[in-house]
């Protein structure tokens, strides 16, 4: 599909016409266009070429006033401060840069208009499932991608870590697949060029922050696969990078000054020292590594607390909400950015689209380090957040040890339990996302040991627990890896995806029976809790675990939906008076997952090492 805008070329194809600078083209200037109507009126352009910095710049367009002109050591670049009346008209207007009044180069820029209600965009919320793709490994849905030329890695899906040809056009086919299964929202790994020799299939070290890597598709295809997925009522948010860029980024090769990238352009790695960053006896020298520190050779970390910079990356960030229509982002590695950045990215988001959602990533078991970053916390030191939402890596580790660990006074179900009194601290544990698992992690199957009772168990704390739930693509049909990490097997492909699989996930065949079962298994869930709003909105009471078994309800108005686990090898009778402050006296029950009637008379009894999930009559 062809976009109706002027390309990228086009746009920035200009030629430097006076002698006294030495003609060049205009290799770069991002953002290609910007929107009337957006709520910040500033806008500044980078505009990348040799020599540019000696130009002066003139302009001439109602509502559009050129504040200034602002430069940095490398002469190749000069940025553009420009304001924009809340009345400006879409349109185009004339940027003219002259040296020594001579007129050198004239460039047409764009204003486009706002879709209608851009700014008031709902986000993903407590009431959606999310899934988790990672695109290479998903869906080949164009072949004629495969092989892009000027991109220095090509197709080996005989090689774990290497390019498989999943692209946007397969996860567009895919979308009736995800609404049947109960998704709402799709949450793909980054998309954006990632020009490496090896291992680019991950998306996390790009090399054009404006520009969809080829092998996925274009720009359009990617605005229009978005477009598609909210026509079937399924959002899609963006996998954004500020803390760090591909060591085959553009800027590498021509760099605006060496203060653009942390330690001066050097590579000094990080310690991952997380908690230097609001530890209040941490040293300086360990802070600065943790945040300044690379994470490898091969990506560079920038330095947000650079301004230009920084505006640079804000800008890109709305650039994408506004161009593709997102629904979400999720900051890959939160906490390693510049801290005062985040704040200001933050709120720039959140005061352009007041509706919308952000999740960051920060790696930890401890809710402390997570709650620190989220909106509304009121942290000793000070420091504010506008981001709304967190990955809960805390609760996640606590049920992975809730099923896997033995029960006794300090492990198993009590684990899950304390973990989810942790909520105190957060100013709204709701808006954390909870998740089974993703690219980073082990499959949720094998670290289960392959257990499809631990793994119902599972499912159903997913889907219940009061978050927003997230699926990695595969767990519906118990994908597997090795326990210790390795990328390249975790995030295999999906089956079905290319042409000529022996097994289709999206058809069923070749699944074993386990695994339709598993499929079904999320299918039921998914689909339920999209039209529960007791799950999707209400109040959360448990009770402290029992014998191996663990219970709680989710409850509003007169809905209540109730859990019951337990693990032993032996059924258990439950005794109902227990959950009389909730619980009338004898409830009766339709069992979500099989539409039976369940008659309690103050008993309930739970299979062994099973799970009941139960809608009140």
């Amino acid at each position: 599909m062809k976009t109706s805008y002027p390309t990228k070329a086009v746009l920035l194809s200009l030629i430097l016409l006076a002698p006294a600078i030495q003609a060049t083209q205009i290799q770069h200037l991002e953002p290609a266009f910007w929107w009337a109507g957006m709520k910040e009126p500033k806008l500044q352009l980078m505009v990348h070429a040799k020599g540019i910095q000696q130009a002066q710049v003139q302009l001439n367009y109602p509502g559009v006033k050129l504040i200034g002109l602002q430069k940095v050591a490398n002469p190749n670049y000069l940025f553009i401060d420009l304001e924009l009346s809340p009345d400006v008209k879409p349109g185009s207007f004339e940027l003219v840069f002259t040296h020594n009044g001579k007129v050198l180069t004239r460039h047409h820029y764009n204003l486009l208009a706002r879709q209608p209600g851009s700014a008031q965009r709902q986000g993903f919320s407590q009431s959606d499932l999310i899934y988790l793709i990672t695109p290479d490994r998903f869906v080949n849905g164009d072949s004629s991608n495969d092989e892009v030329k000027g991109l220095s890695e090509g197709l080996n899906r005989a090689n774990p870590g290497g390019r498989h040809g999943g692209d946007i056009a397969g996860m567009q086919q895919a979308l009736p697949y995800l609404q049947q299964l109960g998704v709402t929202q799709i949450w793909p790994q980054p998309l954006t060029e990632n020009n490496s020799p090896a291992y680019s299939y991950h998306g996390y070290a790009a090399t054009d922050l404006y520009k969809i890597d080829p092998r996925f598709g274009s720009n359009s295809d990617y605005k229009n696969f978005v477009a598609e997925a909210k026509k079937l009522g399924i959002g899609v948010i963006q996998d954004i990078v500020v803390n760090h860029i591909g060591s085959n980024h553009w800027w590498i090769k021509d760099l605006p000054e060496q203060s653009w990238l942390n330690y001066n352009a050097g590579f000094h790695p990080t310690n991952h020292a997380r908690t230097t960053v609001q530890d209040p006896y941490a040293a300086k020298v360990d802070a600065k590594a943790f945040v300044d520190g690379w994470f490898v050779e091969s990506m560079p970390d920038l330095n947000q607390r650079h301004p230009l910079l920084a505006t640079y990356l804000i800008q890109n960030s709305v650039w994408w909400v506004e161009y593709a229509q997102l629904s979400g982002i999720r900051e890959d590695t939160y906490s390693y950015a510049d801290k005062d950045f985040l704040t200001a990215w933050s709120k720039r988001l959140m005061s352009e689209y007041p509706n919308f959602n952000i999740v960051g990533e920060e790696w930890s078991a401890n809710p402390v380090v997570v709650s620190y970053w989220q909106k509304g916390k009121q942290n000793s030191d000070g420091y504010q957040s506008f981001t709304p939402s967190m990955m809960d890596f805390p609760l996640y580790y606590a049920l992975l040890a809730a099923l896997t660990e033995d029960e006794a006074w300090d492990k198993g179900w009590i684990k899950l339990y304390e973990a989810l009194g942790n909520d105190v601290i957060y100013p709204d544990p709701t808006n954390l996302v909870l998740f089974e698992g993703n690219h980073d992690t082990a499959r949720l199957f094998s670290l289960l040991n392959e257990d499809r009772d631990l793994y119902q168990m599972a499912m159903i704390y997913l889907l219940t627990a009061p978050r927003i739930p997230q699926l990695y693509y595969g767990t519906e049909i118990l994908k597997q890896s090795p326990k210790q990490r390795d990328d390249g097997l975790v995030r295999s492909d999906f089956p079905g995806g290319w042409a000529g699989d022996a097994i289709n996930a999206f058809t069923g065949k070749g699944l074993t029976k386990a695994q339709l079962q598993a499929q079904q298994l999320v299918k039921t869930l998914a689909n339920y809790r999209k039209n529960n709003t007791a799950l999707q909105q209400g109040r959360m009471k448990h009770f402290s675990p029992v014998d191996g078994v663990y219970s709680y309800a989710r409850y509003q108005d007169n809905q209540q939906v109730w859990v019951f686990f337990n693990k032993n090898t032996a059924a258990k009778t439950v005794d109902l008076s227990r959950y009389s402050e909730l619980m009338p006296a004898n409830a009766r029950f339709t069992d979500v997952l099989t539409g039976k009637t369940i008659s309690t008379k103050g008993k309930l009894e739970l299979p062994a090492r099973g799970s009941l999930m139960l809608e009140l009559q």
